[in-house]
């Protein structure tokens, strides 16, 4: 009798919403993230705001799985992810993007989005396509990514993180490298999933876009959050300006 050997499916992804509580991360005796709390809500757009320094790169690494926390927990749809790698929280519905730019130069645009699209089995050929369409790479979709300008190396990354249809989404300055067009493009989009249902969180030093996307602004300055709300409220703040240098 022969024995038919099943592959566990992957687990459904979670509820889109993630949680920072009491997050703490040391580099030796300095805490470049100090006990914060953050939420990063479904149908939302959450910005991570803050001066060079401020602790948002390091608290953005600790939700997205590349730097472990010294203490606190994050929650990915109320489960405790804290201890979690990368490649298990994609499973669960988490994406992010990277202030560096990191494609794979020698695929093709098309291969690079795949790669996305294979962090979920099924209908990769069908998100990857619809991913390319989001951004408007269909006619780039067989040319080699290296030596693409940089607004399409950017939307490429973004499209390769959309291709896994996550629930959370983490950017890192996603419009740096963006002409005036591009831009427009991607705030439609970014505004669009939000209004689907999935949760945003994005580090960002253009108030103006800050200013025109987000629903709900954390502000840090020395490894804190300093004031946190709607996002009027918490740009018109005396500290946030101070800190913001604004």
């Amino acid at each position: 009798m022969t024995r038919r050997h099943h592959t566990a499916p992957p687990p459904r992804p979670l509820a889109a919403r993630l949680t920072a509580r009491g997050v703490v991360r040391r580099y030796g005796g300095i805490e470049a993230v100090a006990g914060v709390d953050l939420v990063a809500a479904a149908g939302r757009v959450t910005a991570l705001i803050g001066p060079n320094g401020a602790g948002k790169s390091t608290l953005f690494d600790c939700l997205a799985g590349t730097v472990r926390p010294d203490a606190g927990r994050v929650l990915l749809g109320g489960r405790d992810v804290t201890r979690m790698p990368v490649h298990e929280r994609v499973r669960l519905g988490l994406a992010r993007t990277f202030q560096q730019i990191a494609v794979f130069p020698t695929l093709s645009v098309a291969d690079n989005v795949r790669v996305g699209a294979e962090q979920r089995a099924g209908a990769v050929d069908g998100r990857t396509a619809r991913a390319l369409a989001v951004f408007g790479l269909g006619a780039l979709a067989a040319e080699p990514a290296g030596g693409q300008p940089t607004g399409v190396l950017r939307l490429v990354e973004l499209a390769r993180a959309l291709a896994g249809e996550p629930r959370v989404l983490l950017l890192d300055e996603p419009a740096a490298g963006l002409d005036t067009a591009q831009t427009a493009r991607l705030l439609t989009v970014l505004r669009g999933l939000a209004d689907d249902g999935m949760a945003l969180l994005l580090v960002e030093h253009d108030p103006d876009l800050v200013s025109e996307l987000a629903d709900t602004v954390y502000a840090m300055a020395d490894g804190r959050v300093v004031a946190a709300g709607p996002t009027t409220a918490v740009l018109a703040d005396p500290r946030v300006i101070r800190a913001w240098g604004r």
